[in-house]
């Protein structure tokens, strides 16, 4: 008798492992799981056509565009080191008009959802500022950091003042997909490969060059201006 009852307590403690390790299990799977995936898919997108957000003044002498990917760590490393030299001592200054055209990579999984964050700011004027945050916190919500990347996003939203029922509902609604994509695709129009890579009055370099460079780069260009617009000697 002895023996029967040792014999269902272990069967019984048996199927008690069991359902834990199926609950532990269950647990898991529902907590670890990704969040929506979101990505640019050409085939369901609205077309509109392609959209630069502008830093400076438009009718600046020298004319720049970046394609940046927010998960790139050289776009990062532009955005901590050069950037900040750039909008203070060319945008501010008025040599240049600086525009940044979405380039996320299929690599970087949560690149995407980065931008639409970012877009979501630009709804209501805060485009530069999400920007700074989401290129200097790209350990916090990269794809190696988190399979929802919205959470970090959200702490960011809040730290540059912004609606947050209104950024929650443009993120969600992923309606700035559509000018996202079409950004990216001016890239392969333009045969844009990698990231950064900038166009500075005509001229595309690629990387995340140090200030002195880009400031040569933005001289030549003024000075090919300066070169076209003298008249003609006799």
């Amino acid at each position: 008798m002895a023996k029967k009852s040792a014999a269902s307590n272990k069967s019984f403690g048996a199927i008690l492992a069991v359902v834990g390790v199926v609950g532990v299990a269950a647990i898991t799977f529902v907590t670890s799981r990704p969040a929506k995936t979101i990505v640019l898919d050409p085939a369901t997108l609205p077309r509109v056509a392609a959209s630069g957000i502008l830093k400076g003044n438009p009718d600046a002498p020298v004319q720049v565009i970046e394609f940046a990917d927010f998960e790139c760590p050289g776009c990062g490393h532009f955005a901590a080191i050069t950037g900040p030299d750039v909008m203070s001592r060319l945008v501010a200054t008025g040599e240049i008009a600086f525009r940044f055209y979405d380039l996320p990579l299929d690599m970087h999984l949560n690149a995407v959802p980065a931008h639409n964050a970012a877009h979501c700011a630009n709804e209501q004027g805060k485009f530069w500022e999400m920007a700074e945050l989401i290129f200097a916190g790209q350990f916090e919500w990269n794809t190696q950091a988190t399979r929802n990347p919205k959470k970090v996003f959200e702490g960011y939203a809040t730290r540059v003042g912004l609606d947050k029922a209104q950024w929650n509902d443009c993120y969600d609604s992923e309606r700035m997909l559509p000018q996202i994509l079409a950004n990216r695709e001016e890239a392969t129009r333009l045969r844009v490969t990698s990231t950064p890579t900038f166009i500075i009055g005509g001229t595309m370099v690629s990387g995340a060059i140090p200030y002195d460079e880009f400031r040569q780069y933005v001289l030549a260009a003024k000075a090919r201006q300066d070169s076209s617009a003298a008249p003609a000697g006799r």
